[in-house]
This record gives structure tokens, sequence and C-alpha cells, in this order.
């Protein structure tokens, strides 16, 4: 093998992928009439797919009647690429006289025969005798050639409908391109770029059509390097060559063999009296229009233009089916489309024809419909005007049916339904989800939606505004509501359907923002839980696995966004197991929602064992001794043990908390922190600095409660923190009606003093006292009482023994006294 050779015309066909825009059949050629008749039955071949021995073919070319060239008619018929044909297989006919001139060819397909090729060549001497010899002797060429101008014909019918498609829809609608192109390529097996949907509707079309090789077909690809070939002695070399990207896709053909065979044909008739030209048959009608890719001669050698029939081969039926088996059509609908896919030919050709929709009712009556193929509705149209004066029993079983060239043809079966007055209803979830101000989805269901036409909403004022809506079940559509600008109250859908004159009307409400619900949760254990979410207020209960529950006291201590909710049947609620489930939450103008409920596992609990407090050793006395253990002075460390109950063991992140009774001042005491320690596994003790862990503006009662894991347990009462005033002296003048004299720092932390433990005369020491000295009434036992103001409930003993005040007259005493009690706060 000269490799050099080779390696050359390698080089050229490659350059040539590169370079060469291969020749289009652009060329109009001449008209043939060709007929098929089949026992009693006659076609033209433009229906017929597949031809069978014993057919009959009547073919007669359709020239002008000015044609200037004879043209020599011919017949062949082919038995494969290693059996040359018999030359009684070769049937001419002289188109420019006699009886082929008026009557044209009628021949028989011969048993034993494969294929079948027209040939038109011009007249010349000896040019029947040529052409036989050529087929005769290269019969494996005009066999790949007949096949594949069959499938090029064939495909280029795919892609003609869908350039066809796109024109009229560019120059009529361009704005139902981007809904019609993805049916057309779904119908006819093209390929669409997406990207080409995304420009303005002008710019589509001519994006579709861009690059029309890559989108079904390599016509005229094959021609374009038939020079190439016909100069290359080693075939080995391209065979090999077609293996590669270049020439396995694109510009060549998908198979090389055949444009080599064509090729070599060519070459060798080259000196002959003919070229062979192939001629792409289009269907128009019941005629083959013919389409060539190269200009013919008419000098030597002169141009024979070589026409492929369909193949002789058992019919094979198309494999047509629904897009959506499951889907449910309305059989009222006027423009009703049945969508099919699997089967391009079936819209591209005539093969299929005669096609209707048979409908069998449950009655067993049957009606027949005119069905239409229309790629660019994707699918079949049917003509239900029939239905108006024959309608039969629903559900409706239909099957296409028809025929496929001269086979009787049964299609994809349908389930269709007509429009009746059904009862419509709003899903159960959604019949409170209609909220003034915004668009909202609802779900209208009935026992079939496939004869909706339109769906409106009525506002109170009568108005109507279209709803968008689309089917999402066989008995349920998804209604967009548009309620932008509406105000809360009563409102109406009214649902149009196919066949029925009048709309149906669906009472609605639509409501004011309910706000939003994020969850409840509840501790097992526990007959309390919390609804997190806003406008809470507008909560009337929530239930939850049978058990009801009401909203708690708001006032107590909870964060924003929460509402207590109490269980009705607390001992069943204390029941509950640990698990996540839904809950439904009423609200007070009659809606309700669905949302997340969660049953937590039991919160940790802990019980007070003991408690202690140590003053400071440095520390001015304030000379007053607590009457009540459980206030704790501000200044105190506070010592505190308590008991693990559930969980039975204190875990190493579990915590105390201890805050102020509102919650404004709170600490958190840990293992980590140093404020809590362990006894053992079961006793914890606490150490609590309040002046350092709240500062000096916390005061009254004191809670504790565990927490672990994120849940805490309940509070519990732990002390009272007060904050003492320091008294120094009780100055007192002899007569015993005379007030005394009590002075000290801080004193506007005392809210009274009285001089008898009854505390039957109190003085009231007024709101925010600045002063250092308070007039009080004379001790009747040489003992002096207070209350003080972080914990009025108590009385104190002050420990100050009762000094003389220096003589001084009576009225000065009492100026004094008056001066001292009307001391106000700057």
């Amino acid at each position: 093998m000269n490799l050099r050779r080779a390696s050359l015309l390698l080089a050229a066909v490659l350059a040539g992928a590169a370079h060469a825009n291969p020749a289009p059949f652009d060329l109009a050629g001449p008209t043939l009439e060709v007929k098929v008749t089949r026992g009693d039955k006659t076609l033209p071949a433009t229906q017929v797919p597949d031809l069978a021995v014993g057919d009959r073919l009547w073919v007669k070319a359709d020239l002008p009647s000015n044609q200037s060239a004879h043209y020599l008619l011919v017949a062949a018929f082919l038995s494969g690429s290693t059996n040359p044909p018999s030359e009684d297989w070769f049937l001419p006919c002289k188109t420019w006289k006699g009886k082929c001139a008026r009557e044209g060819l009628s021949v028989t397909v011969p048993d034993g025969a494969q294929q079948v090729l027209v040939f038109l060549a011009p007249e010349t001497s000896g040019d029947f005798r040529t052409l036989v010899g050529a087929v005769r002797g290269r019969p494996g060429a005009f066999v790949r050639t007949s096949q594949d101008l069959n499938q090029a014909e064939l495909d280029r019918s795919r892609l003609e409908r869908y350039l066809t498609s796109i024109r009229r829809l560019s120059e009529t609608d361009p704005q139902a391109l981007k809904e019609t192109a993805p049916l057309l390529a779904r119908s006819l097996a093209i390929k669409v770029e997406e990207k080409c949907l995304d420009r303005v509707p002008e710019l589509q079309a001519p994006c579709l059509m861009q690059g029309q090789e890559s989108l079904i077909l390599n016509d005229g690809h094959s021609t374009s390097i038939v020079g190439a070939l016909t100069a290359a002695s080693d075939i080995d070399a391209l065979m090999a060559a077609s293996s590669t990207p270049q020439l396995g896709y694109g510009y060549y053909s998908p198979d090389i063999a055949s444009v080599v065979d064509i090729a070599r044909l060519m070459d060798s008739f080259r000196t002959a009296v003919y070229q062979y030209i192939p001629a792409l048959a289009s269907q128009r009608d019941d005629r083959f229009d013919l389409a060539l890719n190269a200009a013919p001669s008419f000098n030597d050698p002169k141009s024979v233009l070589v026409v492929a029939l369909p193949a002789i081969q058992p019919p094979r039926l198309p494999p047509l089916h629904a897009v959506d088996p499951k889907a449910v059509y309305c059989a009222g609908r006027a423009d009703l489309v049945l969508p099919v896919e699997g089967a391009p030919l079936v819209f591209s050709t005539a093969y299929a024809h005669d096609l209707r929709l048979s409908l069998t009712g449950s009655d067993g009556k049957t009606v027949e419909l005119p069905a239409r193929a229309d790629p660019a509705q994707g699918g079949y149209v049917i003509d239900t005007s029939a239905l108006q004066t024959a309608a039969a029993a629903e559900p409706m079983r239909a099957t296409l049916r028809g025929y496929w060239g001269f086979e009787p043809y049964q299609g994809p079966v349908f389930q269709l339904r007509t429009a009746h007055a059904a009862k419509w209803a709003l899903a159960p979830e959604d019949e409170s989800a209609l909220v003034a101000g915004r668009k909202d989805t609802v779900h209208l269901q009935a026992d079939s939606v496939s004869c909706v036409e339109g769906i409106a909403l009525k506002d109170a004022d009568g108005r109507e505004l279209k709803a968008e809506w689309k089917p999402v079940n066989p008995n349920e559509v998804e209604v967009t509501v548009p309620l932008q600008d509406a105000q809360p109250g009563a409102m109406t859908l009214l649902v149009r359907q196919y066949g029925l004159d009048q709309a149906q009307a669906i009472p609605v409400q639509v409501f004011a923002d309910a706000g939003r619900f994020d969850g409840f949760t509840i501790h097992a254990g526990d007959s309390q839980g919390v609804l997190k979410g806003t406008s809470l207020t507008d909560v009337a209960s929530l239930s939850l696995g049978g058990l009801s529950f009401v909203p708690g006291d708001l006032s107590l201590r909870h964060a924003a966004g929460e509402l207590p909710m109490v269980a009705k049947d607390a001992e069943a609620a204390a029941a509950l197991k640990p698990d996540s489930a839904t809950a439904r939450v009423l609200l007070k103008d009659g809606r309700a929602f669905r949302l997340t409920a969660t049953v937590a596992p039991p919160r940790p609990r802990a019980s007070l064992i003991a408690k202690g407090v140590q003053l400071p050793d440095a520390r001015l006395d304030s000379n007053i001794q607590l009457a009540n253990e459980d206030e704790l002075p501000q200044d105190a460390r506070l010592t505190f043990s308590v008991r693990a109950q559930a969980p039975a063991n204190f875990a190493r992140d579990e915590t105390v908390e201890v805050a102020t009774a509102d919650g404004s001042f709170s600490a958190t005491l840990s293992l980590d922190n140093g404020g809590l320690r362990l006894e053992d596994a079961r006793i914890a003790v606490a150490t609590l600095y309040p002046a350092k862990a709240f500062g000096s503006s916390a005061f009254g009662p004191l809670q504790f409660r565990v927490s672990l894991n994120g849940a805490a347990g309940d509070w519990l009462p732990l002390a009272t923190l007060v904050r003492l005033p320091a008294l120094k002296e009780l100055q007192c003048p002899a007569a015993a009606e005379l007030p005394c004299k009590l002075s000290g720092a801080d004193l506007f932390l005392v809210d009274s003093v009285s001089g008898d433990p009854g505390f039957d005369h109190p003085v009231q020491v007024p709101d925010g006292f600045p002063g250092t000295v308070l007039p009080v009434p004379h001790p009747g036992n040489g003992r002096l009482y207070v209350k003080l103001r972080d914990d009025p409930s108590v009385i104190n003993l002050a420990r100050l023994e009762a000094q003389p005040l220096p003589a001084v007259s009576d009225a000065v005493a009492r100026a004094a006294a008056d001066a001292a009690s009307h001391t106000t706060p700057p």
C-alpha cells in the first residue's frame, strides 16, 4: 500500500471538511407520478412506506410539453449487493412518444426483488444497454444508493416540515415560537438549541434554523467529497479515516462505504456515455418532486438522474405512543389535541393516512372522529364536531386508527371525558389559604378537570380577574389567585368548561394576613407547651392528637413571638411521648392552619436541698437583723445545693440559671465557670455572688432552674434579694411624744419604720428619699422596727440603742423633726 499517497488523500479530505461547503439539493428537477396497487386498492406512492412482491407500480414522468431533451425512463429492480439483477428486471419507457408518453410505465414487483430504482436517462445511442450494464456490473453501489437516498428523503422530509413551520410562525406569530419550537422538536425528532428560545422573538427563528446540517441530515455532504474520493487509489485509507470525528459526522456521510461506492461508480463512467446524479424525492400530494445537487449535463457524459422508491420489505408500523398515557382529555374541546411522540414520520410524510379517533363509551357505542397530525401542536388534532349530535357515554376509551400505507394501523389509546356540572371544592388544606394583598395558590378538586377552559376570580363588586391555573392531577387544578389589590371578604371562583354555557361558582373567603406560625413544642410530662410565630393574639386554640390547648397567661415571662398553650386535660397531655406530629391552629376568625408539633424529651428537673448565706468580713454594718431566712443581702454570698431528679445524675454540660422574677437579671452557673460543683453524681452545690452577678439594681424574689441540651426545667423559688441601708445612730428626745432622729446612708432603701413590732404606727419613707436623717417614732420598748423597700412584707429589727438627744427646746425639736420629714429628692 502506498502509505504516502494514502496520507495525502486523508489530509486533502480533512482539509475539505474545514473549508468546503457541501452542495445542497436545491436544484429543482422533474416530477414523478407514482401509484401503487395492492390487490384492489391503489394509493399514491407518497402514502406507501414499503413495497411488497406483487405490487403493481405505475410511474409517469411529468415533463413540460416543450421538453426538448428526450428522457428514457427505466424502472430497475435490485436483489442485494452481491446478486446482479436479471436483465428482464429492467423495464424502459420512452417518455417522449407512444404509450409511455400517454400512459406512463406499469410494472409488477417480481419475486426476490429488494429495491427499486427509477432512472431518467437522456436519449443517446445504446442508452438502455449502457445503463443495464452499469447496474448489473456494480449492483452493490446502486443498492447502497437506494438505501441512502431513501433515508435522506425521510430525514429531509422532517427537516423541511420543521423549517417550513418555523418560517411560517416567524412571519405570522413570532411570539408563539418559544412555545411551539419544543413541540416541533418533540414531534419531528429535531434538535433545538434552547438558547435560541431565550432571545427576543424576532431573532428566535433565524437562530432555530442555523446549522441545518446538524439538525438531522447529511444530505449533500457525500457529494462534496466525490472529487477527493475518485482521485484516490487506496480506498483502505478512507475506510480507516471514516472512524475519525471529521469523517464520522458533520460534512460527511455516516457510512463512508456508500460514498466510496457511488464515487467509484461515477468515476468508472466518466469516459462513457453517462454519469449518475442522485435525486432526492420530496412528497407533494400524490407526486414526487425531485431535487438535485448538481446541474444535469446533456453533453457527454450525459447526466442520469437516479431516484429511489420505497424498499421492498415487510411493513414496519410506526412506534407511536401517547406523551402521557395516564392523562384524561376533554372530548368537548373544539381544538382537542392528543399529544403523541416516537414516530416523526407520521408528522413529516403521508404514510399514515385516513386516521380517525375511535371513541367507545361505557354503553358500547362507538363514534369516529377525523384526526390530523400537526407537529406544531405536538400531536393529533381531533375534529370533535360529530360529538355535538352523537355523544358517547363517558368515560370514553379512544383509539387512534387508520392505515400505514396499505396496512391497517391501531395507535395509542386515550381516555376522554365530557364536561358536566361537577361538584367543585377547595382542597381542605386551602380553605384558609387566600390572603388579601398578595398572590395566593389554592387547589380546586372535582371528579375530573380535563374540560376546564378557564378560571376567574369575581370580587364583591362583581369584577372578574383572570386567574392562572394548571392541572396537577386528573381531579385537581392548581389556581394562582390575584389578590394583590383585594380586600378581605367573600369572593367567588368561576370555573368555565368546554361545552358548558354557564361557569360554575365556588364561594371562597379572603382573609387578612394571619401572621406566621413556626411550630409548637411541648415537653413530655408537661401540660403546657409553647407556640412560636407572629400575630399570636389571634389564636383561639390548638389541637394535637385529640388534645386541645388554649392560650395561657401572656403576662408570664416568655420570649417575643411565643405563646404558652395550656392543655385542657393536663393529665393526658403529660402522658405524651417524644415524637413529631402535625398540629392544627384555629384562629378566632375561624381559619385553621397546620404546623409541625414536637413532643420533646422531658425537661430536666432538680430540687432544692438547702441554702446558706455568708456575709462578707469587711462590710459596713447595716444594724438590721433580717427576720426571714429567705432574705438574701445583696453583698452576701449564697450557697445552695440541689438534687438531680430527671435525669437522675447531673450531666457535665448541665447548668443552673438564677434570675429575678421578671427575668431582667440572670446568671448561669456551670461546672466550667466554677459556679457549680458536684458533691457526687446526683448533688451539686452552687455559689452565687449577687452583687457581682447582678449589679446594684437587682432586687426581689430570685428563682432557679436547671438546663440541659437547650431544654430548661421549671423555675423554683430560691431567695429574696434585698439591698440593706446602713443605719448609724438613733437619737431620741426625753419627751416620748416627740419623734426620734434616725441617721444613716441609703435610707431610700427603707420602706417604713415603726416603734412597735406590730407596726401599728409606721412612718412611711418618701419615695426617692435622698437624705441621711429620718424622723422616726419613739421606740416603745427601746427597739425600732423597719420594713425594707425590696421586701416590705417582712418586719425586721433595727439593732440600735436609742441615745438621748442633746437638750433643746420642744419648739426647736418639733421644727427639726418637721424639716427632716419634709426632705424631698432634688
